[in-house]
């Protein structure tokens, strides 16, 4: 395999059991821990095997066009001579004839993929060594932006006095607020501007390999380890991501929200298409101007798809390209997809389907690899999800109502119908939460409180919407674009400052106002900062987009989801909520179409739930898993995992729900820090099982002066429950790691106390003295008496068989639990150099079925210690190793 450098025998392993896999058409589940080379691994092993292939495919295309054109056309006499029949009661000449012609179809598909592979390449290659081509394009967009700008001033100067009446006594602005005629109810051909302006655009989809990670910088980081391998320079890569990373309109961006961004891109898109339609049929009426994209030109994204194609390019180079060359990276990236050899994308993008098919991302016979992939089940279940509050449903009705009532006359009958709908669909929701929508939600107390959880069809016949067409409706909102029709309804007259013409529309308008005010006021929480602008906006002003989500979960099959009603005091606390119960029933399409799927991460132990819950349940037949797991590249003395089964004072460590709040056991927990913050230097990282526990013990060390002792040795930091605080707190506990490291002193380091499952157990690497020792206090059970689990593990009992003798259910409570404390106890080792000590507070951990689920690399090396004493003289020795490696 190609490698920038001399591989460990680790990644050798990894990327000949993914080319076989690959090769075979296998789902894979592939285990290399963080620090193992694992993106470079992922990267080799498939481009390689994909540059094998696609040597492969040509050789078999040159000798079938040989055969092809070796062989004659037209039938011999024996084969055009009437004969006897063959088996199937034809003539044989028959046979030999239709035979011949599927021959020679064959021949001439693969000429013609061989012209247009011939033609992409040369067109490629032509703009790679040839410099003058970009300037010239460049020099081209410069003439016709200074023609635009000529034709614009041309077109104010002629308007000028002219003057326009309003459309039927509508203001010019308002215009745009009317939805368009809805035509059809029925699936119907769009016609893009493809057809139209550039057939090249259409083009065949090559074999290609789709990598998806979870965050934006998870895949810069993978798109600059391709651009340092062997296949940097002649890999076809595309970097795909939703609109609020890549639009270049700063109009559009201002937005902020990414469905405000999603509607308005869209509808300037519309605006192209009727404009082009309106110059062609010119007539009676006028229309009034809208406002289309400028970089929305197919033109410039054609150049752009090149350029994308030409040199491996990540995210911020891609918006870079956009904007130098005024053209779209969203669409324009999207057009580059047919050609590309592997296309980089979001864990969302893939895995839903309709953005999938929008983004044009065709799976047949391709390869994807999805990374990071130890919550995959879980974002399936998110991306599924949906939930929306009495408030927004109320807030939904009185904004449609309103939006109704002033445009009744201006809109067509199949509009005011489907408004109808939905209007009625929002009565029947708040109802079914004990509400009523012309009160207001805040006001209005809810006499039944607590969590009913319902089936799908029984809300619906419950609620008495079974007789709506929930597909339609989904379908208008999605083509008629109502709700951003409806957002910007709300922005024009849901301010204070907003004048309307008469004074009947003031009181309706000025009723809106003072609904969404109170909705605001009744949402705020005394204390609690106010939330970012953006969000808090389209909370208030759009919440017919959070609806559209929900109506969509509930097309879902009836025993794959429930329902869960969530009323608390108020109509607009309260909620419904749509749960994904199985989310292989949208992995199945993904298994199913694609010639192999790898399924990747640095910690996916357990994978139980991988292999049964998301792959057999997909219907993906058992031989054709294949399961790989790697070890560390690290030296086995630079780890010391150990599971403590009592502390210092030879109290057992057993933090059950039940015994964990006991002073005992929160004393003991701060003993043992205590005597390893004497003598582990550097940083120590102590995880507990929820913020609330970490709080709780906070306190009490407090009171005790544990927390005291503490602070003489190591400075105390705690993880904010704020996204936006952690990075500071990162920066502020390495600052003073390594002020002590040079000043000496007293004072060895920091103390860290983060939560399981927080923002630090995820991504954050705590490599070197960052992370000298990771201490995990007690087992992260999740919640059991919450509803949503109780109904995910009735609904395992009930359709998956007992494994091992053990229930599905509570094989998933362990999962979840040992997924969470894999991910917080990998922080540590992050390179081949790295050393630290590991500690599991609790006895629990040495049964065998939650020590065979940890990760193999740490579980070969785990010591197993009934007493502190023994614990603490192996943990002396890391000081030694830490003097001995400075």
């Amino acid at each position: 395999f190609p490698f920038p450098y001399t591989p460990y025998r680790i990644q050798e392993q990894f990327m000949e059991a993914l080319y076989g896999a690959l090769e075979a058409g296998r789902v894979g589940i592939f285990e290399s821990p963080t620090g193992t080379g694992k993106s470079l691994s992922l990267i080799c092993g498939a481009l390689s095997w994909l540059r094998d292939w696609e040597e492969k495919r040509r050789q078999e295309e040159a000798r079938l066009l040989a055969v092809g054109a070796g062989g004659q056309d037209g039938l011999t006499p024996q084969q055009a001579r009437p004969g006897s029949a063959d088996t199937a009661g034809q003539p044989d000449w028959v046979t030999a004839f239709v035979q011949k012609k599927e021959e020679r179809d064959m021949v001439d598909r693969l000429k013609e993929e061989q012209i247009r592979r011939k033609k992409r390449e040369d067109r490629l290659e032509r703009i790679r060594h040839n410099v003058q081509l970009k300037y010239a394009a460049k020099r081209k967009r410069c003439e016709e932006d200074e023609a635009k700008r000529l034709l614009q001033l041309s077109k104010e100067a002629l308007s000028q006095g002219a003057g326009e009446d309003a459309l039927d006594q509508l203001d010019h602005n308002e215009e745009e607020l009317i939805l368009a005629e809805y035509e059809s109810d029925d699936e119907k051909k769009v016609i893009s501007g493809l057809e139209d302006d550039d057939d090249d655009l259409e083009e065949e989809h090559v074999t290609k390999i789709y990598y998806c990670s979870r965050t934006h910088s998870q895949l810069c980081q993978f798109v600059r380890e391709v651009q340092k391998s062997p296949f940097g320079k002649d890999t076809r890569l595309v970097t795909l991501g939703s609109r609020q990373n890549l639009c270049v309109n700063e109009e559009v961006r201002r937005l902020g929200a990414l469905q405000l961004i999603n509607d308005r891109c869209m509808e300037m898109q519309k605006n192209k298409h009727e404009k082009k339609s309106n110059e062609e049929n010119e007539g009676k009426k006028r229309c009034v101007s809208r406002t289309v994209c400028p970089f929305y030109s197919y033109e410039q994204m054609q150049f752009l798809r090149d350029e994308v194609l030409v040199e491996v390019k990540d995210i911020e180079q891609l918006v870079s390209l956009g904007r130098e060359t005024k053209a779209c990276p969203y669409y324009g990236s999207r057009f580059a997809i047919p050609a590309a050899q592997l296309v980089v994308l979001p864990y969302q993008m893939l895995l839903h389907e309709p953005t999938r098919n929008a983004a044009g991302i065709k799976l047949k016979d391709q390869v994807v690899i999805i990374d990071e992939a130890h919550n995959l089940i879980d974002t399936i279940t998110c991306i599924h999800s949906a939930e929306v509050s009495g408030s927004q449903l109320c807030c939904a009705h009185s904004q449609l109502s309103q939006y109704m009532e002033r445009y009744r006359k201006h809109l067509k009958a199949k509009n005011l119908m489907y408004i109808k709908q939905i209007l009625y669909l929002l009565e029947q929701f708040v109802a079914m939460l004990g509400g009523n929508v012309n009160q207001n939600p805040g006001c209005q107390a809810v006499s039944q409180t607590g969590t009913v959880l319902k089936s799908i069809n029984d809300f619906l016949f419950q609620s008495h919407i079974d007789n709506i067409n929930l597909f339609k409706v989904q379908r208008y909102c999605e083509k008629s674009l109502i709700s951003r029709k409806l957002f910007r309804f709300v922005e024009r007259y849901g301010g204070p400052a907003s004048a309307v013409k008469t004074n009947k529309e003031n009181q309706k308008l000025a009723g809106l106002q003072n609904f969404l005010l109170t909705l605001q006021q009744g949402s705020d929480k005394e204390g609690d900062p106010p939330v970012e602008a953006e969000h808090d906006q389209l909370r208030t002003a759009s919440p017919l987009m959070q609806i559209e989500g929900f109506l969509s979960a509930l097309t879902n099959a009836n025993q794959d989801g429930r329902v869960i009603l969530n009323r608390q005091g108020t109509v607009g606390q309260s909620s419904l909520k749509f749960l994904l119960l199985n989310p292989a029933v949208h992995f199945a399409k993904v298994v199913e179409e694609c010639r192999a799927v790898i399924i990747a991460g640095g910690t996916m132990q357990p994978v139980a739930d991988f292999r049964e819950e998301l792959l057999c349940c997909a219907g993906v037949d058992p031989a054709r898993i294949v399961e790989f797991s790697c070890g560390h590249v690290i030296p086995p003395e630079n780890i010391l995992p150990i599971i403590l089964c009592s502390g210092p004072s030879n109290q057992q460590l057993e933090f059950t729900y039940q015994t964990r709040d006991l002073p005992q056991m929160m004393d003991e927990a701060g003993r043992i820090l205590c005597n390893l913050c004497n003598v582990i230097p550097g940083g120590v990282v102590c995880f507990f099982p929820s913020y609330e526990y970490e709080k709780q013990v906070y306190g009490h060390w407090e009171k005790t002066g544990l927390l005291s002792r503490l602070a003489a040795k190591k400075k105390i930091f705690q993880e904010p429950k704020k996204a936006n605080q952690v990075e500071q707190v990162l920066v502020e506990y390495a600052k003073c790691i390594k002020h002590c490291n040079q000043t000496g002193g007293q004072m060895t380091g920091a103390l860290l106390l983060s939560v399981v499952g927080g923002k630090m157990s995820e991504g954050i690497n705590f490599s070197d003295d960052l992370g000298r020792c990771v201490i995990m206090v007690g087992m992260p059970y999740p919640n059991i008496r919450s509803p949503e689990l109780q109904e995910k593990m009735a609904w395992l009992d009930k359709t998956m068989p007992r494994a091992a003798g053990q229930a599905p259910s509570r094989v998933l409570i362990e999962n979840l639990c040992m997924k969470a404390v894999n991910q917080s106890i990998g922080r540590a080792i992050r390179h081949q150099k790295d050393f630290a000590s590991i500690l599991l507070l609790d006895h629990r951990y040495a049964r065998p079925a939650i020590f065979n689920k940890l990760p193999q690399w740490i579980r070969e090396r785990t010591q197993l210690k009934p007493t502190f004493g023994s614990a603490f003289a192996e943990l002396r020795k890391v000081r030694t190793r830490c003097i001995l490696c400075p």
